[in-house]
């Protein structure tokens, strides 16, 4: 969708490690899963599709399996999917080690903590930890679990993808699968008027603000 210097590239990898934390993944094997799944798309070779596994739990399982696959480099993977991807070893090192993740949650658990004694934070906050450390898989399991499978269609892309328009706002655009899928090189996933893509004006400021540099308007 975008190109961006190599300054900015490095500043947006930490970031994206300093955000996902315990739940890190690599740029580059989420960008190959990514374009598998629209080139595949809820056909049995999609990496992650509702339609081809019992429940989100078994189809996130299977994700993780490919991810890991594709991560270290023990699968295949067809040319078209190996390009325009960044990569930097030491973060994905890092991203990936277990004293990572583990570091991770235990700054998390210290800030309940902490917030459990000083801020009067009540205990029941505490079963959200769960949901903390894994904040990567469960986004991509909303995304695609309800992104296939609940909601309406705009176009007819011969697969099952769907808009879920009620949860989309807290998946920041990204449950616009339908015309994701339709048109995926577009900055913009929302469609008609009433599909609002929170994401957007926000590369559209990046944009303006010579951060990144839009590689195909529509």
């Amino acid at each position: 969708m975008f190109i961006m210097s190599k300054p900015w590239e490095r500043f947006f990898y930490l970031l994206t490690y300093l955000s996902q934390g315990s739940s890190y993944l690599s740029p580059r094997a989420y960008a190959i899963l990514h374009r598998m799944h629209h080139a595949f798309s809820d056909t049995e070779k999609d990496p992650h599709s509702p339609h081809h596994t019992k429940n989100v739990f078994t189809m996130m399982w299977e994700t993780k399996n490919i991810y890991n696959a594709v991560l270290n480099r023990k699968r295949a993977i067809e040319s078209q999917f190996e390009r325009n991807y960044p990569e930097w070893n030491f973060v994905e090192k890092l991203g990936d080690s277990w004293i990572s993740r583990v570091g991770w949650g235990l700054i998390y658990l210290s800030f309940y903590v902490l917030a459990y004694i000083y801020l009067d934070m009540h205990w029941a906050f505490f079963f959200l930890l769960p949901i903390h450390f894994l904040m990567g898989p469960i986004h991509g399991a909303i995304v695609n679990w309800s992104g296939h499978k609940y909601g309406y269609q705009n176009f007819d892309n011969d697969d099952k993808s769907k808009n879920s328009l009620i949860f989309d706002f807290l998946m920041m655009g990204e449950l616009f699968q339908n015309n994701h899928h339709k048109r995926p090189n577009s900055i913009n996933f929302g469609s008609k008027w009433f599909e609002v893509d929170p994401t957007y004006p926000v590369i559209k400021l990046l944009s303006r603000l010579k951060i990144i540099e839009i590689r195909k308007k529509n």
